[in-house]
């Protein structure tokens, strides 16, 4: 038997983290092998006899959530689903799902890949990519938020992702990797083999050829992804629960997916999975932490019942009678961030989801306004050539890595996806929670939207939320 408590262990864009590493996607369709996955999210405590109750049914403990009663189990007894739910302390109890790295890649018909671009010259400390970073410079005012806070390293912001390059130029100085940890199962450390949380990290705390939110502060790796494989919920909640505990004070969960809050697949009540990032977004933020997600890259109306039946509908063939919710995005407490663009303060990208649910709006970049054109007059048409990666967001990428097909360079690349968007938000939160040491999660929040330039429909609409979020507003509020 293999346990994992998450006291002890050491770390989703589709996360492509979806589309170019857009936001994270949850699959609905399971392939059953010899061995399945479990995940339990028990009433309320998990009792004391719980390892012989599993065993006694064929099941095997894999990981133990104690904070929020999870546990996730695996087991080959076809009947082991059907028997554990008849143990009357288990509020929930289903097939674990995994969050999918869905990444984008070049094909026949793509855009161009950047050349224009000098590649990096780590001798050379003038060197930097400063004018390109249209996102970092519009929600800094041209930098100016630096001249007031960067930021300071007592303050952490947590990235539940894919892990971090540690030893890059622009980061190595901020990223804590003695603090960092890995919850994917024959990983021994949260270094980056996939480039998303890299990129993630370098929009909050670069400090070199490009900058972050927060030039100063500090970033610690959570790592549920491996180079290409999936997340479970149970990594994913773990990994919350332990940055909670470790102390951090802002996370970002630049991940997501679709579940089923009230019929998971035919059955009454609210899944494990939905049950799990509840408990876990309660405990992290009862213990102070600002989490930040982002809003999913599906181009969708989040809480439209019409819209998401259609989405499966389209997407796998599904004809979903219930409510379905996009994780965590619709989770209660998170602060959910659309993605804006360089050239437009009416639209938001093209991929990003929108609705009711949205807080707030960070650039995350996309392909342009040809592209956008071409795609709200036809989702489905074939006008890849189309696409200018020079308006999608530059940043951080693992040294060691061959180049993001968007470009040519190394230890940097152009991504788009509410991933992008998700991690200046998150920087924002942990600049003002470095000048206000006191401030609640509840209190960040209301800083960012009250001070966010307000786009789209005047006041709160679907796209924006309270508006695109902005540093140096909320720095001179």
């Amino acid at each position: 038997m293999k346990k994992t408590v998450n006291v002890l262990l050491s770390s989703t864009l589709v996360l492509g983290l979806a589309m170019s590493a857009l936001s994270a996607v949850q699959t609905p369709i399971f392939a059953k092998g010899k061995e399945t996955t479990y995940l339990i999210a028990y009433k309320n405590d998990i009792p004391s006899d719980f390892e012989e109750r599993i065993e006694e049914l064929g099941g095997s403990v894999e990981t133990v959530v104690d904070e929020v009663g999870i546990v996730s189990v695996t087991s080959n007894d076809p009947n082991f689903l059907k028997n554990i739910k008849k143990d009357k302390t288990i509020l929930a109890a289903e097939e674990e799902l995994e969050v999918y790295l869905d990444q984008e890649r070049p094909e026949a018909a793509d855009g161009q890949p950047i050349t224009d671009v000098p590649q990096p010259d780590w001798d050379d400390p003038d060197q930097n990519y400063h004018d390109l970073q249209w996102d970092i410079k519009r929600i800094t005012n041209d930098f100016r938020s630096h001249d007031i806070s960067k930021g300071n390293s007592r303050t952490v912001v947590g990235i539940i992702d894919t892990g971090l390059d540690f030893d890059h130029p622009d980061l190595r100085d901020n990223a804590d990797e003695a603090g960092s940890r890995t919850f994917v199962p024959g990983t021994k450390d949260a270094w980056d083999q996939n480039g998303h949380g890299t990129h993630v990290a370098g929009s909050i705390a670069a400090n070199g050829k490009v900058l972050g939110v927060g030039p100063d502060l500090t970033v610690r790796a959570y790592r549920v992804f491996g180079a290409s494989g999936g997340a479970q919920q149970s990594w994913i909640t773990n990994a919350l629960v332990a940055a909670a505990n470790d102390g951090v004070d802002v996370v970002n969960m630049s991940l997501g997916g679709w579940r089923w809050m009230a019929h998971n697949y035919g059955e009454k009540g609210e899944s494990a999975s939905m049950v799990a990032y509840k408990r876990a977004v309660q405990y992290a933020v009862k213990k102070g932490v600002t989490v930040v997600v982002a809003a999913g890259n599906d181009s969708r109306e989040l809480g439209n019942l019409h819209d998401m039946q259609e989405y499966w509908k389209e997407t796998y063939g599904l004809d979903i009678k219930g409510p379905s919710r996009v994780v965590p995005a619709q989770i209660p407490g998170v602060i959910t961030v659309s993605s804006s663009n360089e050239w437009s303060t009416d639209k938001i990208a093209f991929y990003s989801n929108y609705g009711n649910p949205i807080d707030i709006a960070a650039p995350g970049g996309d392909n342009g306004p040809e592209y956008d054109r071409l795609y709200r007059e036809d989702p489905k048409g074939d006008y890849l050539d189309k696409r200018d990666f020079h308006y999608r967001a530059l940043s951080t990428y693992p040294t060691y890595l061959p180049p993001y097909f968007t470009s040519d360079l190394k230890g940097y690349a152009f991504m788009h996806g509410t991933s992008m968007a998700a991690p200046k938000v998150a920087g924002i939160a942990a600049v003002i929670k470095s000048e206000n040491p006191k401030m609640k999660p509840n209190q960040i929040a209301a800083l960012i939207y009250k001070t966010a330039e307000d786009y789209g429909k005047r006041g709160q609409d679907k796209l924006f939320g309270a508006g695109e979020a902005n540093i140096y507003n909320a720095l001179t509020e």
